[in-house]
């Protein structure tokens, strides 16, 4: 029976290419699926074989954990070179998404905040 190994929603284009090559190295069979045109299936990497499972989720760990600290060292060194974004250069590089995502935060905060602040009032 088929196994869900790996969801590719939201991973950068490298990274699912490497986890493509690592379980090709490895000699483990997966086929992957997408979400199709509308967006309501799954786009993921799923295990043909059910016996290579632990293999294959030790090798993909260690691989995201390498991933992981290689990641880290480049954001240390874009910062350490002043290369970083910073929140003023993303609010100059999209004023109005910005924006808008600020106007959300506030709106859901507000309306988390207003039960609480009925029950002060009321008080």
């Amino acid at each position: 029976m088929a196994r869900l190994l790996f969801k590719l929603a939201q991973v950068p284009a490298d990274e699912a290419q490497d986890i493509r090559a690592l379980l090709d190295d490895n000699q483990i069979r997966y086929y992957e699926t997408d979400a199709g045109f509308f967006r309501v299936g799954l786009d993921a990497i799923w295990l043909a074989d059910d016996t290579q499972e632990e293999q294959a989720r030790s090798l993909i760990r260690t691989y995201q954990e390498e991933r992981s600290v290689r990641q880290q060292a480049s954001y240390a060194e874009l910062v350490e070179a002043g290369q970083a974004p910073s929140v003023w250069q993303h609010f100059c590089a999209q004023p109005v998404r910005f924006l808008l995502l600020v106007c959300a935060i506030i709106f859901v905060a507000g309306l988390t905040l207003v039960p609480f602040l009925m029950l002060l009032k009321q008080a």
